[in-house]
């Protein structure tokens, strides 16, 4: 301890002798001490201490002094008290020989205040039964903890991947092979469609592919956000950055992303205000929180996604050029569902599958003529409203069976003005039920493309060309699935002669 001269010399003799004996107390009263030198070897232990030198694999205290403490307690920080000069008032060490509760104190000279050594003290031996209360309390907290961890994680952990953008159509296919494409690479991506049509599902699978796919994936929903918030969502808050604020601070979603991927979804909806922070954030990898001068890197690959034509809301000045020029690096169109028909089947399967599990019932069934009333609607809210159509649609029958009529009854009253007609069905085919399906997979493939078809016919009026658009297949695949002839294509082929 330094001499405080400034004390009378009776004072400063009293404050040598409480050293002396605050030394002695804890000595006797501790469950073991010892002393180590500047350099960190052992130089002393007291009796209380060498009981538990067999624990440690030591015979007596010949084998420990002047060893580095190291080589005598497993796991102990007295290292980090000599480098820092720092004390460790608390701390649970555990090792070979038990679990202790114990402090460490670093040593100085009394003239020069140098740091000399460190004291280390064993204040509790048997802390699960000394400290039980207060241990026990650690361990809930601990567990508290964990499961909020556990559970943070599992919210940021990818839902999808590619094998859950359902279809098979060429249009499907397309999607899937750019977002292959996509997830190999770390710049952005722009994920364009109307609503309800998969894009978040998508930018889950673009990341569960990327090497990035083992750290978070975080979104935010810009619409879902008020504008005068947005920026702390963002970028973070710093403490005290204003009255009301988190004394602690709060990380945005830039930070809480790095290293993974940030999932922009609507991103059209961005207030012109706040676009130039996003760009720069984009263009230099950095973040400065609300309240903040301290600026924060960051390394997370942008996934955007907008129902909203952005090209025009440039054009109209109210989505900036360079911003959109930033985002559009690898732009993906994902197709509206009238445009992949063909998927529709497949679509349903799925969709009666998962509400089979959601509600714990039998996944309901639909025959040939419902399933081609659906495959001919226009479907203004695409999937999810294919979705909302099939779940009202079972609410009402009484079986687990899903008619025309069911069907027509929800379209109407969802607002649709001309339901379109659905083409002859062949045969009733159970939908979502494939335990049940014991024809070959072709003639299963081949009765479901070809009620696809009818359907588009339907819906077009019988015009081959519009239909074949509509499938995303070529007139000349149309007719080879019809099985007739294209004859228009034979008579435009110069080289043909007919006789």
């Amino acid at each position: 301890m330094q001499a405080d001269d400034t004390l009378p010399r009776d004072g400063q003799s009293i404050l040598e002798l409480a050293a002396r004996s605050m030394f002695h107390l804890f000595s006797s009263i501790s469950q073991g001490m010892f002393l180590v030198d500047r350099t960190g070897r052992i130089v002393w232990l007291n009796e209380g201490y060498k009981r538990f030198l067999p624990l440690l694999g030591f015979a007596s205290a010949d084998q420990v002094v002047g060893h580095m403490v190291e080589d005598v307690v497993p796991n102990t920080q007295m290292r980090r008290v000599l480098e820092t000069g720092e004390p460790i008032l608390i701390d649970l060490l555990t090792n070979r020989a038990g679990t202790f509760v114990v402090s460490r104190i670093p040593l100085r000279d009394e003239q020069t205040g140098e740091l000399i050594g460190a004291i280390g003290i064993v204040l509790f031996d048997h802390p699960e039964t000394t400290l039980q209360p207060l241990i026990s309390k650690f361990a809930l907290l601990q567990r508290d903890l964990d499961d909020a961890r556990r559970e943070l994680a599992s919210q940021r952990r990818t839902k999808y991947t590619l094998a859950s953008f359902v279809g098979g159509s060429a249009a499907a296919v397309e999607v899937k092979r750019q977002a292959r494409r996509a997830a190999l690479s770390s710049s952005p991506v722009l994920l364009l469609g109307e609503t309800g049509t998969g894009k978040e599902l998508l930018a889950h699978a673009i990341h569960a592919a990327s090497a990035r796919a083992s750290a978070p994936l975080v979104s935010i929903n810009i619409a879902a956000v008020p504008d005068t918030l947005l920026e702390a969502e963002f970028f973070g808050v710093a403490p005290g950055a204003y009255t009301g604020a988190d004394r602690k601070g709060r990380d945005g979603k830039f930070k809480l992303a790095d290293g993974g991927t940030l999932f922009l979804d609507e991103i059209g909806d961005m207030p012109l205000s706040l676009q130039p922070k996003l760009l720069r954030a984009l263009q230099e990898g950095e973040i400065e929180p609300l309240g903040s001068n301290k600026v924060i890197a960051f390394d997370a690959r942008v996934i955007a996604a907008t129902s909203r034509d952005l090209a025009s809301l440039v054009r109209e000045g109210k989505f900036r050029e360079d911003l959109y020029y930033r985002l559009n690096v690898l732009p993906i169109r994902v197709p509206p569902l009238r445009e992949r028909r063909a998927d529709i089947p497949a679509l349903v399967e799925v969709l009666a599958e998962d509400m089979a599990l959601r509600s714990g019932s039998a996944p309901p069934e639909l025959g040939a003529d419902a399933m081609a009333l659906l495959a001919a609607q226009h479907w203004r809210g695409n999937i999810r409203e294919l979705r909302n159509v099939m779940e009202q649609a079972a609410m009402r029958s009484d079986s687990h069976r899903i008619e025309v009529g069911h069907l027509q009854e929800v379209l109407r009253e969802s607002g649709v003005k001309q339901i379109a007609p659905a083409a002859m069905p062949v045969e009733s085919l159970p939908v979502a039920a494939p335990s049940r399906v014991l024809r070959p997979l072709a003639q299963q493939v081949a009765e479901l493309e070809r009620h696809a078809i009818d359907a588009a016919l339907a819906a077009t009026g019988g015009n081959k060309l519009a239909a074949a658009k509509l499938l995303g297949i070529s007139r000349a695949k149309l007719y080879e699935r019809l099985g007739v002839p294209d004859f228009q294509a034979l008579s435009e082929n110069k080289t043909l002669k007919i006789a």
